[in-house]
């Protein structure tokens, strides 16, 4: 059934769907964990694997440079050659690279598994909602989003939460060992659960590929560099040029560029990227502020994250009951208001109480606006292009993140090193980690409370500026009506 039934036209709904999406949040949970969890672990491997800081770079950045490569690429092809396959083969390779992971001895084999497992979750992600969308009728479909939104949310939480209780008891590899029997249970289950199914079957193309991937990496390589590399910038603008024109021009593209003129896609496109650009360096605020600042363990400061979960869980539940009656765009910029109001709260932290009241705020707000942005995209997008639709909401958080850790991570620098002590080692004013070493930790924690307050006007800033643009691009659409029900496919 595609999305544009008539509205009171009988569907046909798979008895399996609530299992399958059961499956497709295992996945999600599997990639989310992992995207957060080795942060924990830099101390441990300095120690272990004797890695240079420009190891642990290479370790953190080979994975995003391969995953976000890859997405509108996988996306294409799971809709070539089938979803399922797709995110069977996306789990199978994400597992395999966990436990080359596990076994590595070398900085150098550790980064050439986490691009490895980049190859493998770029393969399986855009099939998560390519299937739900495919699996569920259009009335069911914002529900099974709320769900799939919450698992992500809660498993950026779950990564430091889980992560420090693993190295608090266990060697840094264990952190990469939890996502084998993931992987395994979810691939037992995707064999047994799901059916498959496919899309565009038009020829595979190549030069779209190959230009989309040059693009992206040099994108993504530029942002989390932090560099004015021109050689590389010169590569990102050329690729993206050569891949819009290829692609308006190509019998058989990847990406159909019609699907830009429709308003709910592009303009939940642009406001999807501002949101996810103000929500992107959270964590790196919050992960820092709780254990320097406020002197949690990493365990601890895990746990006292989980309430933005939690109220992400419940509002994202709200958000999908809501979405039967409310419009995407009143949804939308409705929760996108309400995040920017929690991030001025944010800006007065003094203490967990305030940061708990801004998580709890948040999450309400992302609960609004989330499954409402992915289900505008994805309605927007014909069902023969889910993958590519999934693939390019993944993209989008990719690069929207990485801009977001990039850009506010240089504000929190450089507002924390202007508020240091003018006397203190050059390394105090660098680094809030060198600073309480080397003796300088009250006037640290002074300057990084300062730097949060900064960054989260910033963030503040972005998130009412998501919601304006919403209000001007986004089409008040009428929600659609639950549609009744044939018998059940077999």
């Amino acid at each position: 059934m595609t999305s544009n039934a008539m509205e009171g036209e009988a569907v046909v709904r798979d008895p399996r769907r609530w299992w399958v999406l059961v499956v497709l949040s295992l996945a999600v949970l599997v990639i989310g964990i992992d995207s957060t969890v080795l942060n924990l672990a830099i101390p441990s491997l300095i120690r272990d694997l004797h890695a240079t800081p420009a190891d642990v770079q290479w370790i953190l950045d080979a994975y995003v440079l391969v995953f976000a490569g890859l997405l509108l690429t996988a996306g294409s092809l799971s809709d070539r050659f089938g979803r399922r396959r797709a995110l069977i083969t996306g789990l199978a390779v994400f597992g395999a690279a966990s436990l080359f992971a596990v076994l590595a001895t070398e900085p150098w084999q550790l980064i050439a598994a986490r691009a490895a497992m980049g190859v493998g979750g770029s393969i399986l992600m855009p099939s998560t909602l390519s299937i739900m969308m495919t699996t569920f009728a259009e009335d069911e479909r914002r529900t099974a989003m709320a769900a799939w939104a919450t698992t992500s949310m809660v498993s950026i939480v779950l990564g430091p939460t889980l992560g420090g209780f693993l190295l608090q008891h266990f060697w840094w590899g264990s952190v990469f060992l939890i996502n084998i029997p993931v992987a395994v249970l979810a691939i037992g289950a995707a064999l047994v659960l799901m059916r498959e199914t496919t899309g565009d079957q038009r020829p595979v193309d190549p030069v779209g590929v190959v230009l989309s991937i040059v693009t992206l990496t040099a994108t993504v390589y530029v942002i989390i560099e932090r560099e004015w590399n021109i050689g590389v910038i010169a590569l990102a603008v050329a690729g993206a040029v050569a891949f819009t024109a290829w692609e308006a021009r190509s019998a058989h593209p990847m990406l159909p560029l019609g699907v830009f003129r429709s308003r709910d896609f592009t303009g939940t496109c642009l406001t999807l990227l501002l949101m996810v650009f103000g929500m992107g360096a959270v964590m790196l605020m919050l992960t820092q502020y709780l254990q320097f600042v406020l002197g949690f363990g990493p365990m601890r400061a895990g746990l006292a994250l989980l309430p933005y979960a939690v109220s992400s869980a419940v509002c994202n539940g709200l958000g999908a009951t809501l979405g039967k009656k409310l419009s995407n765009k009143t949804l939308i910029v409705t929760g996108l208001v309400v995040m920017a109001a929690a991030f001025a709260i944010l800006a007065q932290a003094d203490g967990y109480g305030w940061v708990l009241a801004a998580m709890l705020v948040m999450g309400m707000g992302g609960g609004l606006a989330g499954p409402a942005a992915y289900a505008a995209i994805m309605s927007a997008i014909p069902l023969e292009h889910a993958g590519v639709g999934s693939a390019m909401n993944d993209t989008l958080q990719q690069v929207g993140m990485a801009i977001s850790i990039a850009v506010l991570g240089s504000v929190l620098a450089g507002v924390f090193t202007d508020n240091m002590p003018a006397n203190a080692p050059e390394a105090a004013r660098d680094s809030i980690g060198a600073a309480f070493q080397l003796g300088y930790a009250d006037a640290a924690k002074t300057a990084f409370t300062t730097a949060m307050s900064h960054g989260s006007w910033i963030s503040a800033g972005f998130a009412f500026a998501a919601a304006c643009l919403g209000l001007i691009l986004l089409r008040d659409r009428k929600p659609v009506a639950p549609q009744p029900e044939t018998a059940p496919l077999p």
